[in-house]
């Protein structure tokens, strides 16, 4: 949908894109200011193939600090992004038939991961009306002597759900009478949570089981710095160990300058999260009571991240499928994403990080679209 979208502005057409998940804010300025350092400093060689030992401190930092995880920094992986972490880190375990278990709908590479690893993936179906959540129950009723994975992805991109503290535990618990499970937390936005209690992360919660956790974290949501490629993960030693084999003969290392600029991403001041965090907060609020205003839509309020998945059932006898609904939509000047892509059904996912002017012209387009 964004590349369908690029082709009709380079058309000339107006098209507003609520399908690409990066904060619109500026990336910080000590930030800019650190890569531009290393930048005049000649800082442009290879580096240790899973990342400088002052960025695995930073991380290191990071993941206590802000997660609750203590980590010593050699068990800390830097990567081109939190993507190539989790690709690394199931890779390194899959063989063919292994299992997965990740709730849905879900980020549209998990699936695509497993599958190229030649793995299976068992869905942990979630609805909109229990707000994405599941049971720990629903969890253990899905483990079978294949399963290799549980995937836990909060808050979560496209749902914006985000797991609580006594879900995570009760987890914790089916962990314990199922040994041979490994788990991948996906942490990636866990700065952006409006609930107003601490994020929460299985690692953090029941350290007995941290030798069976792969957190994945990183700056691209936190610090607007998508472009700049780096991801960090933290886990047993045999599996960060294992993604730095894999690392080492794959890519090599992340890009030095963008490696100087996560370190000060992460040792650097964090006051401004808090302003981001209540602009989404506004966004969301402003697009949930819009798009419910919408017959024909409904959408249950994120928790966290920057999306709304967007239930429009009531319509797929007037367009078909929910494919057809986001080219109608793409037509009338709005590209979004369908909830198909992310194993969902009958609907669509915006991500509000946008502007409140181009949300609210984007928000009327929608409602122009579907009127009739």
């Amino acid at each position: 949908m964004t590349d369908r979208a690029t082709e009709l502005r380079e058309q000339g057409r107006d098209v507003i894109s609520l399908s690409v998940g990066e904060p619109d804010f500026p990336t910080p300025a000590h930030v800019i200011e650190a890569a531009k350092a290393a930048l005049d400093a000649g800082d442009t060689r290879y580096t240790p193939v899973t990342g400088t030992a002052r960025l695995k401190r930073a991380a290191a930092l990071h993941f206590e600090r802000d997660l609750g995880i203590a980590t010593d920094p050699k068990d800390v992986i830097v990567s081109a992004g939190g993507k190539q972490a989790i690709f690394e880190a199931l890779a390194a375990t899959l063989s063919d038939g292994d299992e997965v278990i990740v709730p849905s709908p879900w980020w549209v590479s998990y699936p695509q991961m497993v599958r190229f690893c030649g793995g299976r993936v068992v869905p942990l179906i979630t609805h909109p009306h229990d707000g994405f959540h599941f049971d720990p129950a629903d969890v253990e009723a899905l483990i079978t002597p294949r399963t290799q994975w549980l995937l836990l992805n909060s808050p979560g991109n496209p749902t914006g759900a985000v797991y609580s503290e006594a879900l995570l535990r009760g987890i914790g618990e089916v962990l314990r009478r199922h040994p041979r499970v490994l788990v991948m937390s996906d942490d990636i936005y866990s700065p952006l949570i409006y609930t107003g209690a601490p994020h929460a992360t299985l690692a953090a919660l029941c350290p007995d089981l941290a030798d069976r956790i792969c957190t994945v974290s990183g700056v691209s949501k936190s610090h607007a710095m998508t472009g700049f490629r780096i991801g960090v993960a933290t886990g047993p030693a045999w599996l960060i160990e294992a993604m730095g084999r894999l690392q080492s003969n794959s890519s090599g290392n992340p890009a030095s300058i963008s490696q100087a600029a996560a370190v000060a991403a992460f040792e650097g001041p964090q006051d401004f999260l808090e302003g981001w965090r209540e602009r989404f907060r506004a966004r969301r609020d402003m697009v949930v009571a819009a798009i419910n205003a919408i017959p024909g839509l409904s959408t249950p309020v994120p928790e966290g991240a920057f999306y709304c998945f967007i239930d429009a059932a009531p319509l797929m006898k007037r367009f078909g499928d929910d494919k057809a609904l986001a080219l109608h939509l793409l037509e009338h000047g709005v590209a979004v994403v369908a909830a198909s892509a992310f194993g969902g059904k009958n609907g669509f996912r915006i991500s509000f990080a946008a502007d409140e002017a181009v949300l609210e012209e984007a928000l009327r387009r929608i409602a122009g679209a579907l009127a009739g």
